[in-house]
């Protein structure tokens, strides 16, 4: 499925490669011949894959994170791709018609039916939904800058590879894979919306999120794991459900059919997004082939079971209820699976735009809530009372009205947010556990302890998916008998990165490099073309051509498990496994019998702060600067696990107490 600038990308590319072979070894032929024209439409293929979308925005240096300039009020132009003309007047047409219009393309769409229209009828599952993983996949700035600057250094062979699985309706619309969310359909928006799953009728197995929606209004088929005998029982009472399959009659609109599509409920469904193999035989995220060699897989225990019950992460059984409520009439009782997919992401923006909300959705657009200064406490009696009137609102929220109102839905939203990360902390700590403090040496000038953490899920590694995007580490500190810090591992450089080999500081010298660093993080090594191997951000190789492009293997990848050039150290733990960090104070911090206390914590962070120094020349959507992503993303670190001991050192023996 190739998009609109790719497009052009992709023509440059297997254009150029037969006219070079052609001009470097086709001379000898008599029959291989390039003429002038030929030259030239190439050189235009070339020119036209130069595209403006690809070329950084920013000129700093990419040693320190650039911090945002103070007081500065927060942006409502995308940086990713094309930013609007500095000429361009600012929308000030009104707050209701310009969020009514933009929210009327829900219910307008014939083809994908967008999650606001489901809600009407499931309420549950939207509620659910609006706060999970799915519904996050394609508002993330994180994944919009990194998907663009892959492209950008692989000169857009890329393409939708990422994308398609983080907003299938998009890639479906043809969108272009660099457009800023601010100007995307409400439903692309949605990302891993409720159609993504609902409106595929095929098996497509293991493709990396390539995958066809079937198209149609919210009249046509869905397809559910049932059937549609409950649909057929509602329909054949129109007067207590009032419901219509007429497109051109009054009523509450339901789709005329459910199709029984068993694969729904399969783990290999989930395999056609959660196993991403490159085109070049990279194993990017393998979270179901491990899940296929997995206790849980043996024993029958599906992906469902764990992800889609009770509790998030372990397989708690269902719970029962009707599976829409239909005009206040619910239907029948039966299984129901939640739809929160909680895992280790976290929202970064701005409390109007997510979770989804039907209500802020229907009141602001997204650029007039970026603007909405909910920090500043607008909507509050405090500010409201002590506000000068000639405060220079934005067009958007001049009305004191508007801001009360906003101010009810941001306070909603984050009610939202904090039982979201409730959910998060439950199936992280689902999957790891963290043992007692285990003190090995005690004495005199001599003082090591160890700490094991266990993987406790027999579903899968952890972590799995992007593991090599993903931190679960020890922060752990001794400190003496004062209280003064004498030991750290797991601490951060200045700008929120762990003293390891990808953090700014230590590449300058200016940190040493924590050596007892405990991190669950898996590592991309790429082999460079003059020999040797080297840590990488993004598994991109570094010693490249002018042109980079993404190539399929010349060699099968079966022979190697990957390909040649490129390889992932998994740091993660098998299931059921354990792993134990082992620690040795030096001995010149050790100043006496102490006691000496020991704390341990066992932290989970969505993505380290280097890689969003690895991608911050692309820009980030909503106007976000990379000090302000780094900052957040650091702030939703959250702790699965703690453990402290106190230790006095003694020439005979030891005394530590948990």
């Amino acid at each position: 499925m190739i998009r609109n600038g790719i497009k052009r990308d992709l023509i440059a590319a297997i254009a150029a490669v037969p006219i070079a072979v052609c001009l470097t070894a086709g001379l000898a032929r008599s029959e291989t011949t390039v003429s002038p024209a030929s030259l030239q439409q190439i050189e235009e293929h070339l020119a036209a894959a130069d595209d403006l979308l690809l070329q950084p925005t920013s000129q700093s240096g990419d040693l320190l994170l650039q911090p945002a300039e103070d007081g500065a009020a927060p942006s409502v132009a995308p940086a990713i791709g094309a930013p609007a003309p500095a000429d361009e007047p600012e929308d000030t047409t009104g707050t209701t018609p310009a969020a009514a219009a933009e929210h009327e393309k829900l219910f307008a769409e014939n083809r994908f039916p967008a999650a606001t229209t489901c809600a009407t009828c499931h309420p549950k599952q939207y509620g659910e939904w609006s706060a999970s993983q799915h519904a996050y996949a394609q508002l993330s700035p994180v994944f919009l800058t990194m998907q663009a600057a892959i492209n950008n250094k692989t000169s857009g062979t890329n393409g939708d590879f990422c994308i398609r699985c983080h907003t299938p309706v998009g890639m479906n619309l043809e969108e272009s894979v660099y457009v800023s969310n601010f100007d995307r359909h409400p439903t692309s928006r949605e990302g891993v919306t409720c159609i993504a799953c609902h409106r595929v009728n095929r098996n497509y197995g293991k493709i990396s999120g390539r995958l066809a929606i079937v198209e149609g209004d919210l009249f046509e088929p869905v397809f559910g794991p049932k059937g549609d005998d409950e649909l057929k029982r509602v329909l054949d009472q129109p007067e207590t459900y009032r419901v219509t399959t007429d497109r051109d009659a009054p009523g509450r609109a339901i789709h005329t059919e459910v199709e029984r599509f068993f694969p729904l409920v399969t783990s290999g469904f989930c395999a056609t997004c959660h196993d991403v193999t490159l085109v070049n035989g990279f194993r990017l995220e393998e979270a179901f082939a491990e899940y296929h060699q997995s206790p849980a897989s043996q024993a029958g225990v599906s992906c469902q079971d764990c992800h889609m019950g009770k509790e998030q992460g372990t397989a708690s059984g269902y719970e029962e209820g009707p599976a829409a409520i239909v005009g206040g009439v619910p239907t029948q009782p039966r299984k129901l699976a939640s739809h929160f997919f909680a895992g280790p992401d976290h929202s970064i923006l701005h409390p109007g735009l997510f979770p989804m909300n039907v209500k802020a959705q229907s009141f602001k657009t997204m650029r007039e809530w970026m603007a909405f200064d909910d920090a500043a406490g607008w909507g509050t009696d405090a500010f409201e009372d002590t506000a000068p009137r000639d405060h220079p609102f934005p067009e958007a929220w001049r009305s004191i009205d508007d801001r009360y109102d906003a101010r009810k839905i941001v306070q909603e939203q984050i009610q939202r947010l904090e039982k979201a990360d409730e959910r998060r902390l439950e199936v992280l700590r689902n999957g790891l556990a963290l043992d007692e403090i285990q003190i090995q040496s005690a004495e005199p000038g001599a003082l090591s302890f160890s700490v094991a953490v266990r993987n406790i899920t027999d579903g899968h590694s952890v972590p799995t998916g992007f593991d090599a995007e993903r931190l679960m580490f020890l922060e752990v500190t001794v400190a003496n008998a004062d209280g003064a810090v004498i030991y750290r591992s797991g601490d951060r450089d200045p700008n929120g990165d762990l003293r390891d080999s990808h953090s700014a500081y230590v590449h300058a010298g200016e940190l040493p490099l924590d050596e007892d660093l405990f991190n669950l993080q898996s590592k991309f090594l790429v082999r460079l073309l003059r020999g040797g191997e080297r840590e990488q951000v993004l598994p991109i190789n570094t010693s490249q051509g002018v042109l980079p492009f993404v190539r399929p293997e010349a060699l099968p990848t079966t022979i190697y498990g990957r390909p040649r050039n490129t390889r992932k150290h998994k740091q993660t733990i098998d299931p059921l496994g354990t792993r134990t960090a082992n620690y040795t104070i030096p001995a010149d911090a050790l100043t006496g019998s102490g006691p000496y206390g020991i704390s341990v914590r066992l932290q989970a962070q969505m993505v380290p702060v280097n890689l969003i120094l690895a991608i911050q020349d692309i820009g980030f959507d909503y106007g976000m600067s990379p000090r302000q992503v780094a900052d957040a993303v650091v702030d939703g670190t959250l702790t699965i696990a703690e453990r402290q001991a106190t230790v006095t050192l003694e020439a005979t023996k030891q005394a530590a107490s948990q």
